[in-house]
């Protein structure tokens, strides 16, 4: 027997048997709760609740009986998934708290009413600021999208693995006689790994927007990466060079990045331009501080505007006002806000966009040199502040064997910034090595993807740790170049395709999986797995939890 705080005896919690009559909440507790789960808050409610909700509390050792688990994996499939949707939802709520009132610049001029306002100026407030339905929000729909995946993924991946056991059982050969074909395709050892993957036909309930886009190049970029790795470890590229590597990619991807950040900003990602801007003030002139605040300086993205525009017309030459002050017009029309940087510029420069990018030094090879001088030091702090944020979590290695994750670090971050500041250096400077080598008319736009191609040449110093960076430097691009082309009509977009690429990089994902697991990533591999719940399948000993095991 024990007591309440008034001293009260009341019988234990596990005294005499109990069941759950009532079918609803049976169920509720089934789809919520696992065992452990229901043994803590049982634990939780002998200490908080009143006597006589205690009295009527199933005990832990009960619980199996009451609630029995007929098909146990389907219940942990939707507790996962009810849980994804929690987390998801307050995952995005906070977020949203942070985004618009810690780092919102302009939090400060958002109106709220107090006690002196009155009820017309609250009303014109919650006019100006609609909120949509929750059933329609946007945090509802990717948070319904992502728990959905999972649910679906988990039953339909059982139900195929399932439905291709039976059908190899001796009992289904005259079903395989009677239709060949759909044996084939049903008792196919990707069938399980390909039917799980329709699944992801459920991120079409998320919102049409960004995102989406994002996470359809992410999976894409990812299955390819990872049948790769698949076919490589199945000797398919024993011959290659010893050059050969993924940062041979990162030449297209900065040549089409260079381009659209001079031609179509708009199609750009607007972090990845201030990152490049802000670490080339030896080429993008700013604003000189004795320069007066009354008279003009044009912005950084008005110089990458001229400078697009000195490629359509065909680099022009400078002609300097210092040498031919009478002269009216020293610069086209079109370029006329280039004027305070070009006024003064030095008269041996020749070309208009080096009197651009450099006006005070006419060496064009001195100020390349003076950039990695000046950016690499800058760059080199960046990226061991980022490197040593993401080294929190494996400290436990640093304290074990702290030289040898040391020297790792510092040769990560050498590599990272020689990486960097070369690429970013030569994408620019080749701007003006261009000048010298090739005639005005010769590939004038195009001229700016051969510089940005000669920029990521310099990803080959980091061939072997930096295969990151080049993918992400490649899906940054991918998504750049669907943008440009949509702008420009070089393709359409088709309804859902997104989705459906997801789909397709799913079940591309899914099948490396289930051929080479050691192929796919850890990170990605267990998220796999998770997602297909194969901690489900296993029992401690490795009995299956479900009526089979997993076909080999």
């Amino acid at each position: 027997m024990a007591s309440d705080s008034t001293g009260v005896p009341y019988p234990s919690l596990s005294s005499g048997p109990r069941k759950l009559s009532d079918p609803v909440l049976r169920n509720a507790i089934r789809y919520t709760l696992s065992e452990k789960e229901y043994d803590a808050v049982h634990r939780f409610m002998a200490t908080r609740t009143p006597r006589a909700i205690r009295r009527r509390t199933l005990p832990p050792q009960s619980y199996p009986k009451s609630v029995p688990p007929q098909d146990d994996y389907n219940a942990a499939a939707v507790r996962a998934s009810l849980r994804v949707f929690v987390v998801t939802q307050l995952g995005l709520k906070t977020w949203d708290i942070i985004s618009k009132r810690i780092l919102s610049k302009d939090r400060r001029s958002t109106y709220v009413p107090n006690a002196s306002s009155n009820f017309r100026d609250i009303i014109d407030m919650s006019r100006r600021q609609p909120k949509p339905a929750y059933l329609k929000s946007s945090a509802f729909r990717l948070s319904l999208s992502a728990s959905a995946i999972l649910l679906l993924h988990r039953l339909l991946y059982r139900f195929f693995l399932r439905l291709r056991s039976n059908l190899l059982s001796k009992d289904a050969a005259p079903f395989r006689r009677r239709n060949p074909r759909i044996a084939r395709s049903l008792t196919s050892r990707v069938a399980p790994a390909i039917g799980a993957s329709l699944a992801g036909f459920t991120l079409g309930v998320c919102p049409t927007d960004q995102l989406r886009v994002t996470i359809a190049i992410y999976m894409v970029t990812r299955s390819l990466e990872f049948l790769y790795n698949a076919l490589e470890t199945e000797g398919w590229f024993k011959e290659r060079p010893w050059w050969w590597g993924s940062w041979m990619l990162m030449p297209l991807a900065t040549g089409q990045l260079l381009h659209a950040f001079v031609f179509d900003r708009d199609c750009f990602p607007k972090a990845y331009g201030d990152f490049i801007l802000d670490h080339t003030p030896n080429y993008v002139q700013r604003r000189p501080a004795t320069y007066p605040s009354d008279l003009p300086w044009p912005s950084t993205n008005a110089i990458v505007d001229s400078l697009a525009e000195m490629s359509r017309l065909n680099w022009p030459t400078f002609v300097s006002p210092i040498l031919f002050p009478h002269k009216p017009q020293t610069l086209p029309a079109t370029l006329a806000q280039l004027s305070p940087i070009t006024s003064p510029a030095h008269p041996s420069h020749s070309a208009l966009s080096c009197a651009t990018l450099h006006p005070a030094d006419p060496s064009c090879t001195r100020t390349f040199a003076n950039y990695i001088l000046t950016a690499f030091p800058a760059l080199a702090r960046f990226f061991t502040a980022f490197y040593a944020l993401f080294s929190i979590p494996r400290w436990r290695r640093v304290l074990a064997d702290p030289v040898a994750e040391l020297n790792g670090f510092a040769k990560k971050v050498l590599k990272t910034t020689t990486f960097m500041t070369g690429a970013i250096g030569t994408s620019w400077g080749s701007i003006c090595l261009f000048q010298y080598l090739f005639a005005r008319t010769f590939i004038p736009q195009a001229r700016w993807f051969v510089g940005g191609a000669l920029g990521g040449m310099w990803a080959f110093v980091d061939r072997k740790g930096g295969r990151g960076q080049v993918l992400y430097s490649v899906r940054t691009s991918l998504d750049s170049l669907w943008k440009v082309g949509r702008k420009r009509g070089w393709w359409k977009g088709v309804a859902g395709g997104d989705v459906a690429v997801f789909v397709a990089s799913l079940a591309l994902m899914n099948c490396v999986y289930d051929r080479r697991k050691e192929a796919v990533d850890s990170g990605v591999g267990k998220g796999l797995g998770w997602l297909r719940g194969e901690e489900l399948f296993s029992r401690k000993g490795g009995e299956a939890s479900g009526p089979e095991k997993k076909d080999q």
